[in-house]
């Protein structure tokens, strides 16, 4: 039985896919060295030759990843700002700058807490934290500086600080980091709050509390301006 073009171009998407999974999930809990091409064509359920004909190799592989991850995280950033005016155009009022900030905030914890593949996404990018590669720097920046870049400058809408401070922008990786600390202590968390899972309803509380958090930052910037 013959497989038309379309149905192979599918299933070519799909084992790009769950091999870009796979090599998420192992490089991040192993590392790159320690995980062997055989072992991500298993977990992928695909051929151990697929690797080398979707990404030329390993080292591409782990590229393809970091581009994943860039894809996704642009789209979540998107969903989150694009009821907003661009960073081209600010927001007219710096109340209206609050607003975008919280729903940034609020679209990143649901995310990053919640969502599983947040999961594999920010272990992998911890261990390229740890050990830079080429892969960071399409992640540095594709997402990293020009997301980072933006919230400064609805930071700077917001209080009249300037987006470029060294102020603002610890601040803005102030606010981010605590969301990150959710994902990276889950077992802490979970133990501690006496939760078997953090799924949605946790995902509001972390939210409600990161929001307060942020609520608290402005309300003393605005203190201390006047």
């Amino acid at each position: 039985m013959k497989i038309a073009p379309e149905n192979k171009t599918a299933a070519g998407d799909q084992t790009r896919i769950a091999l870009v999974h796979a090599a998420l999930q192992l490089f991040g809990a192993k590392g790159f060295d320690g995980t062997s091409t055989r072992e991500i064509a298993a977990l992928a359920k695909a051929n151990i030759g697929s690797i080398a004909y979707h990404f030329g190799g390993k080292e591409g592989l782990r590229l393809g990843a970091a581009d994943y991850i860039v894809e996704t995280i642009q789209g979540i950033a998107n969903q989150a700002l694009g009821d907003f005016a661009p960073i081209s155009e600010p927001a007219d009022t710096a109340e209206a700058a609050q607003r975008q900030l919280h729903a940034a905030l609020d679209r990143m914890v649901h995310f990053i807490v919640a969502r599983p593949e947040a999961g594999e996404i920010v272990q992998f990018m911890l261990r390229e934290l740890a050990h830079p590669t080429a892969a960071l720097d399409r992640i540095y920046g594709g997402v990293f500086e020009p997301l980072h870049r933006r919230l400064c400058a609805i930071w700077e809408a917001a209080t009249g600080e300037p987006a470029e401070s060294d102020s603002t922008k610890l601040t803005v990786f102030t606010i981010i980091g605590q969301v990150i600390y959710f994902r990276i202590g889950q077992e802490a968390v979970k133990r501690r709050m006496g939760w078997a899972a953090i799924g949605s309803a946790e995902a509001d509380a972390v939210a409600a509390i990161a929001g307060r958090n942020l609520d608290a930052i402005l309300a003393f910037r605005k203190s201390h301006s006047q």
